[in-house]
């Protein structure tokens, strides 16, 4: 086992819980390892190393090879939000002796997997006065805690009777953060008694809430997973464990790539990839039309040529069979745990909806190159055939032409708070992409 990268891997779980602080991550090791910023260069050439920041929430970085750059890129994309709870923008208020802070969920959750734990907020707060506000709350284990209470079962026998989609309403995932001070008849008291330890600790008010983007996560550290070590239990692996092996892939890099070589992390997957800083918008042809003018090349017929060349693995996670539930999968064609990474020609549902299909002349050039680089692979499907499904950025890849194949890690318990890696599986996801380009 490469215990160093799965040592590191863990570390960047823990300290890139938001979009934002991977991209910080993100940042730190690129310049590590020689990267520079964009904007910072005049012109481009074979051998530069660059990233490009957008809106702090997505990333694109560049090795610059030795072909033309119309000639196509080999990029490498995953994405860097997990499911989760958001507050809103009115979040704060006080109900008969408790306070709390209202939240609406992100991405697909199981409501029920979210309440009776330790959870903790990360998040920014800007202020009118331009400056910032960054909030970690309950991360510290000498931190306070946060969690979102339950009925106790001796009195829940009508939210027993619910299916597991009712019986937790969304609108009830409310976080507890304090008590209304004994003896106050003031029905705002304990709101504003948090109001005061929020002013104090990060000089903000309830105000500036308005202008905030704080999320809830599970609070604590990915750990190591079983007796024999041999997996990783941690919050967000959907995708950070295909975003961090991407990632290292590139920077690990120690020559000029044959093609430009290129890592994408990118936001909003897990809700369609909406808005400016989700895939299924101009992010990546803005992107890259930035470095085609730092290499001389300003035109759309260059930019439709570079993107219509490319290769593109869309670096995404895949479920797990899981043993227990046999009837929801295809045993033959699903990726099991230590299987090696996971190609998926389709995801979508049902008959294929929303999905991209890889096609098979690229394919036989990536068995190609694995096989060479001896690394371990599966391929498979998500589940049975109507069972269910989901989409990723795959299809938003494949509207630009290029060839384009989703690829990552198997993961059990997807989606929960915390979900369930092989330690063997990461280390072939990060040979895999450094195979990938060389193609």
């Amino acid at each position: 086992m490469n215990e160093t990268l799965i040592n590191s891997y863990k570390a960047f779980l823990d300290n890139g819980k938001t979009e934002r602080e991977c991209v910080s991550q993100t940042v730190a090791i690129a310049k590590a390892c020689g990267y520079v910023e964009l904007c910072d260069k005049s012109e481009l050439k074979a051998g530069d190393k660059v990233y490009f920041i957008n809106r702090d929430k997505s990333i694109a970085l560049f090795h610059i090879g030795q072909d033309d750059i119309e000639n196509g890129m080999n990029i490498l994309g995953a994405h860097i939000d997990s499911p989760r709870l958001d507050l809103k923008m009115k979040p704060l208020y006080e109900k008969e002796g408790i306070v709390y802070l209202n939240t609406h969920y992100y991405g697909g959750i199981k409501k029920y997997q979210w309440v009776a734990m330790p959870l903790a907020i990360h998040g920014v707060v800007f202020k009118k006065d331009g400056s910032c506000a960054l909030v970690n709350i309950g991360e510290d284990e000498e931190d306070t805690s946060l969690c979102i209470s339950d009925i106790l079962p001796h009195i829940a026998q009508d939210q027993m009777k619910k299916t597991a989609s009712e019986f937790f309403p969304g609108e009830d995932l409310d976080l507890v953060v304090g008590l209304t001070p004994r003896g106050s008849e003031d029905n705002d008291s304990g709101k504003n008694a948090i109001l005061e330890i929020l002013k104090e600790r990060y000089d903000i008010t309830e105000e500036d809430f308005l202008s905030a983007e704080l999320e809830v996560v599970p609070a604590g550290r990915a750990r190591t997973l079983g007796l024999d070590s041999s997996m990783i239990l941690g919050y967000g692996q959907d995708d950070r464990v295909c975003s961090y092996t991407s990632l290292m892939a590139l920077v690990e890099q120690t020559e000029t790539p044959k093609r430009t070589s290129c890592c994408l992390l990118v936001d909003k997957e897990e809700i369609g990839s909406t808005g400016s800083t989700g895939m299924n918008s101009e992010l990546l042809p803005n992107i890259v039309s930035e470095v085609l003018a730092l290499l001389g090349k300003s035109s759309d017929l260059a930019l439709r040529r570079c993107l219509r060349n490319s290769y593109m693995l869309s670096s995404d996670v895949n479920s797990a069979y899981d043993p227990l539930h046999t009837e929801l999968y295809d045993k033959q064609n699903s990726s099991t745990l230590s299987g090696g990474v996971v190609f998926n020609k389709y995801t979508g549902s049902r008959g294929k909806s929303g999905a991209s299909d890889a096609n098979p002349e690229f394919i036989a050039q990536l068995r190609k190159v694995m096989d060479k680089n001896n690394v371990t692979y599966q391929m498979a499907e998500m589940a049975r055939v109507d069972v269910g499904g989901g989409g990723t950025i795959a299809k938003f890849a494949a509207y630009y032409g290029m060839e384009v194949i989703d690829c990552g890690v198997a993961v059990l318990s997807m989606h929960a708070p915390w979900e369930i890696t092989s330690a063997f599986d990461v280390e072939s996801a990060y040979n895999c992409y450094k195979a990938f380009l060389t193609l």
